[in-house]
């Protein structure tokens, strides 16, 4: 059991990641205050290196991670390009990240509750990205 809940929250928190990182690769270009695309850069590098490990932990279970899911991944991306077509602005970036965050923080908590048995390293790492998703919203919090 905790090796089957470990291998499904590293899945969760990998297809987390990589929707992260799309999402800030999305809105980047749109971005035009120089520190609020510094903050999204930096999420972005955390994001990867949270990835990084993610696999490395997924390695040890011979497990490839999950890709986010197709559907919200592309509603994901029209949203973002509609929103920004109408309004491009720092605002909307900000509006439509802290929007992801949001998503992300609300899911990955209910796969900490769903996957109570998961190792501890797996459970950390959860947290370490419900964090940095988080922070983002925090800091991102002036543009809107």
């Amino acid at each position: 059991m905790i090796e089957q809940d470990t291998i499904k929250l590293l899945r969760e928190c990998d297809a987390g990641a990589r929707m992260g990182i799309a999402s800030i690769d999305d809105v980047l270009d749109n971005v035009s205050d120089a520190q609020f695309k510094q903050k999204l850069t930096d999420c972005k590098n955390t994001h990867e290196k949270l990835k990084s490990d993610i696999q490395t932990q997924l390695d040890r279970f011979h497990d490839d991670g999950k890709n986010p899911n197709p559907v919200a991944q592309s509603m994901s991306w029209i949203k973002t390009n509609m929103m920004l077509a109408m309004h491009d602005s720092d605002k909307t970036v900000a509006d439509l990240m802290t929007d992801g965050c949001n998503m992300g923080v609300k899911s990955l908590n209910r796969y900490l509750n769903q996957y109570t048995a998961a190792d501890e390293a797996s459970k950390n790492t959860a947290k370490e990205l419900i964090t940095a998703e988080q922070n983002l919203t925090k800091d991102i919090a002036q543009y809107l």
